[in-house]
């Protein structure tokens, strides 16, 4: 059959014949082939959110019934999913015990514990990140670790990288410990329960915690061995923000003379100039202002701390009557009497040499405090504040469906954004033409109290030495009672894993441990709606028969291999597939195909649904395939392929120990 003949049969309707040496393929397959095509390119470039997609990938199933073969209420399934509401308790179970301290009190105590010894470092961290991980959310594991370890690394001089791809590698080996360890673990519960067949249950909370231990315990070994040499140096150790940010050369202190045209001009207007230049403190007299910078207005004697690069500064200098901070010093100490008027030396290290001259420069800048500039009404200073340069990372969930610039965070934040790391890039130029995306590090300015409120955000995570949150400790016992007994009535059978977890949060509600507020902001609603977008996907593989097509190929080129083998090549086709799509798409698209594939050699479903399982959770090539290495890749200043240098040798000999595991465990 010619291919216009064979277009004309599909378009009315008929199943399409086999062309010669190919598959049949009916227009059902080709249409869920088509939304997997475009669900993909989606999930890869994201144009629009993730859960976007998930919605947009809902209704075109519904849409597209006739060849889907989902009805609208299978599209709509996902939200009522036991998996999907297991999901959502146990984003409130994990921010109940993080609330309490408990994970920062150990990291304390492990940091202490790993001094500056970079392989008690590097033990410290597997330990720390990895078998939490399979209790409580990998991912807040991980944005509690990241800034005691950039902390860690600071104080010892040591390079964060070393530590933070050990960190995201052993967050995820650890969430295959319990079923509730990753999302993607609950969602391939339920994909098994509808394409395992009649006697199919869902996974039990301990279900594959054997193979999970061995997988750990395998994963840290390398990484405290191999993966320590393969791990690169990105940023070299340094003392200080602006030394890990290459900021020196870009952060100066200028005083505004009394002859600037700037004088009685509102910060924002010079910072609204077409200059890369930021103003992010002024001193003025013996106060120090950040907060509200916008408004205020500049007079003669402020010295500005700002942010430009030489030649930004030099026309600034020309242009404005500004003078560098260390010329006028110099003046103040030969007596110079051009000093603009509310400049104050001492405020700056300088002593006069005799009391005379201490008591004439005391009344010039009482007298200068009194002076009010034209046009300016008479207000109250506002109170000296502590400044700080610190660390802010932007953590994945929010952020990766927000489309917020510099300008948006400093706004919302109440900051000053001095630069930017996303990867090993530092953006130090033209910062409010960056969109900020999810894993970037920014350097921010900003006062105690505005810092304060930043820690308890949970869509960022702050580097601060004493950013962490004051917790009450004596919460510890009922959080971590509350959570033991939810995921103890599920490991024993006497409820199941939904109704243990949904437990487990009502009893957070009325021990007062969490508000319903605060178990919403912890919830990452993205994933949410990504979970149940994706489910109904899962039934229209099973359902059109794609399923079938693409096992029938895949049993088609693994013929003459033996069973384990091609069990070894599903996993790492798995594992690759998921470094391109999310987790949980892979999941969905994957299990059905391996059960059939099974089915087909006569082999035990089951063991390719743990493939599939444990593939799709540890996704270990790029900084991408999996949140908690997205998280990590600012911070550690990484390349793209840094996670293929340490991953790929891991991502082989899991490969093994897995396929290996599952025949021993379960049999083929």
């Amino acid at each position: 059959m010619s291919s216009l003949s064979l277009l004309s049969a599909s378009s009315a309707g008929w199943p399409l014949q086999p062309l010669p040496g190919s598959l049949p393929l009916s227009i059902d397959v080709l249409v869920v082939l088509a939304l997997i095509a475009t669900v993909f390119v989606l999930f890869v470039t994201q144009p629009v959110p993730i859960d976007a997609t998930a919605v947009g990938l809902v209704v075109a199933l519904v849409l597209l019934g006739e060849w889907t073969g989902v009805s609208p209420e299978q599209g709509v399934s996902g939200f009522s999913n036991p998996a999907t509401l297991t999901v959502l308790a146990m984003f409130v179970l994990s921010e109940g015990v993080r609330r309490t301290g408990v994970i920062q009190i150990l990291t304390r105590k492990l940091i202490a514990f790993a001094g500056d010894d970079e392989f008690r470092q590097l033990l410290a961290t597997v330990t720390l990140s990895g078998p939490p991980g399979g209790v409580v959310s990998n991912v807040s594991v991980v944005a509690v670790l990241i800034p005691a370890i950039m902390n860690l690394a600071r104080q010892t001089k040591t390079s964060p990288s070393k530590l933070l791809i050990p960190l995201s590698f052993a967050s995820m080996l650890g969430g295959m410990l319990t079923v509730v360890g990753t999302i993607t673990n609950l969602l391939a519960s339920e994909v098994w329960v509808q394409v395992g067949g009649p006697d199919a249950r869902p996974f039990s909370l301990l279900e594959f915690t054997h193979l999970g231990a061995v997988v750990l315990l395998v994963g840290i070994v390398y990484l405290l061995t191999v993966g320590r040499y393969l791990t690169p140096v990105r940023i070299e150790p340094a003392e200080s923000p602006t030394d890990a940010f290459g900021m020196t050369d870009y952060l100066t202190d200028v005083v505004v003379m009394e002859d600037s045209p700037l004088v009685g001009s509102r910060v924002e207007e010079l910072s609204g100039q077409d200059l890369d230049l930021d103003v992010f403190q002024i001193v003025r007299g013996d106060r120090t202002l950040a907060h509200g910078l916008g408004s205020e207005r500049i007079r003669a004697g402020d010295v500005l701390s700002v942010r430009a690069d030489q030649e930004t500064l030099q026309e600034v200098i020309e242009h404005d009557h500004l003078r560098l901070l260390p010329e006028v010093m110099e003046a103040a100490a030969e007596d110079d009497a051009s000093l603009p008027p509310g400049f104050s030396p001492r405020r700056h290290g300088w002593e006069p040499p005799d009391a005379e001259a201490s008591d004439s420069l005391a009344e010039s800048e009482a007298s200068s405090e009194d002076t009010e500039e034209d046009g300016d009404e008479t207000d109250e200073e506002p109170p000296d504040e502590e400044i700080e340069l610190t660390e802010v990372v932007l953590l994945p969930g929010p952020w990766s469906s927000r489309r917020s610039g510099v300008a948006d965070f400093e706004r919302d934040y109440d900051v000053t954004v001095l630069a930017i790391r996303r990867g090993d890039e530092v953006i130090r130029q033209r910062l409010r033409e960056v969109r900020l995306r999810a894993g970037d590090v920014i350097l921010v300015q900003a006062s105690d109290q505005v810092l304060d409120r930043i820690a308890r955000d949970t869509n960022v995570a702050i580097a601060g030495e004493d950013g962490w949150e004051e917790f009450d400790r004596s919460k510890i016992p009922i959080a971590l009672g509350i959570l033991a007994g939810a995921l103890g009535l599920a490991a024993l059978d006497v409820l199941t894993l939904m109704v243990s977890a949904l437990t487990g949060v009502a009893a957070m509600f009325f021990t007062g441990i969490l508000t319903p507020e605060e178990a919403y902001d912890a919830i990452d609603w993205q994933v949410i709606f990504m979970v149940a977008g994706v489910i109904p996907l899962g039934i229209a593989v099973e359902a059109s028969g794609t399923a079938d097509v693409i096992a029938d190929v895949i049993v088609s080129v693994g013929v003459l291999l033996p069973v384990i083998a091609v069990l070894g090549l599903f996993y790492l086709g798995t594992a690759l597939i998921t470094e391109m799509v999310s987790n949980s798409a892979s999941v969905v698209l994957m299990l059905p195909v391996g059960v059939e594939v099974a089915g087909q050699l006569g082999a035990n479903p089951f063991a390719f649904a743990m493939a599939v399982t444990f593939a799709a959770s540890t996704p270990l090539l790029t900084p991408v395939g999996y949140q908690t290495n997205l998280m990590v890749y600012g911070p550690g200043g990484y390349k793209f392929t840094d996670f293929a240098r340490v991953g790929a040798p891991l991502q082989l000999i899991l490969t093994i120990v897995t396929t290996v595991g599952i025949t021993v465990f379960w049999g083929l």
